[in-house]
This record gives structure tokens, C-alpha cells and sequence, in this order.
């Protein structure tokens, strides 16, 4: 029962599975400079007073039909924002100033990049089809 558990966790994880009971509206709407896309993002806490905040940022492509799809997952540090560099690249920055090692920024390709910062979303065999490239912390 726990190894089926385990292989289920490892290898099914989609961005579907984030508990979004308690979501909350972070930054955006971030609309790219072609209007193309918007990317929002979303605080979900976890753990009561003594637990952290998880992050992850959604786009929305409006070329098709409004789809929406999840490209990045994380804990959130003390500095977090969204903001686009090119018409398919967000720059996500999310970085503490106390502990520059827990620096999880990145840029990402909108169209075939994702970020998990635990990687359950890499080795995911449901996620394969939806990026080109998975990166995690």
C-alpha cells in the first residue's frame, strides 16, 4: 500500500493535484507585451501559524480559446513578482534577501518550459506532453 502510494506521488503528480481551498491572489493579471498571454499568480499556506506560503503562476493564452495551464511551483520567498521579458518569456522572481540560497527564480519559456521546485512535476508521467523542458530547485 505504501509503495503504490509512493509510485502514485512520484510518478501521477499533475498541477491539478495543488490543494487550492485556501488560494489566494498574489500578483498579476501580467498581460505580455503582444497581449497574447496573462500571467497570474496564487499563494496557497499551508501548515497554520507555524506552516509557509507555496506559489505557483498561471498563463493564460488567449490565442486558444482562454487556456489556462500551470508552468511554475514553489515555496514563495520574501520577494516575489512576475513580469515579462519578451512575448513568450516571464521572468519569475522569487528570491529572500536574508538567504540568497533559496533563490528559486527563473525565466521561463511560456509555450514548453515548467518549474517545480521538487521536481514531482518533472518526472510526472501524466506532465510529459505538456513541456519541453521541466527545471527544478
Amino acid at each position: 500500500m505504501v509503495s503504490s502510494l509512493y509510485i502514485y506521488i512520484m510518478y501521477f503528480f499533475t498541477f491539478n493535484d495543488i490543494d487550492k481551498e485556501y488560494t489566494q491572489t498574489g500578483p498579476g493579471p501580467v498581460i505580455s507585451p503582444t497581449g497574447e498571454y496573462t500571467a497570474n499568480a496564487y499563494y496557497e499556506p499551508y501548515g497554520g501559524a507555524a506552516g509557509g506560503v507555496n506559489v505557483w503562476v498561471e498563463i493564460t493564452k488567449h490565442n486558444d480559446e482562454d487556456e489556462q495551464k500551470t508552468i511554475y511551483y514553489s515555496d514563495v520567498n520574501n520577494n516575489f513578482k512576475i513580469e515579462w521579458v519578451d512575448k513568450d518569456t516571464l521572468f519569475i522572481i522569487n528570491e529572500s534577501s536574508e538567504y540568497p540560497e533559496l533563490n528559486k527564480s527563473i525565466k521561463l519559456d511560456v509555450e514548453r518550459e515548467i518549474y517545480h521546485d521538487r521536481g514531482l512535476a518533472c518526472q510526472s508521467w501524466l506532465m510529459k506532453d505538456e513541456y519541453e523542458t521541466c527545471y527544478q530547485k
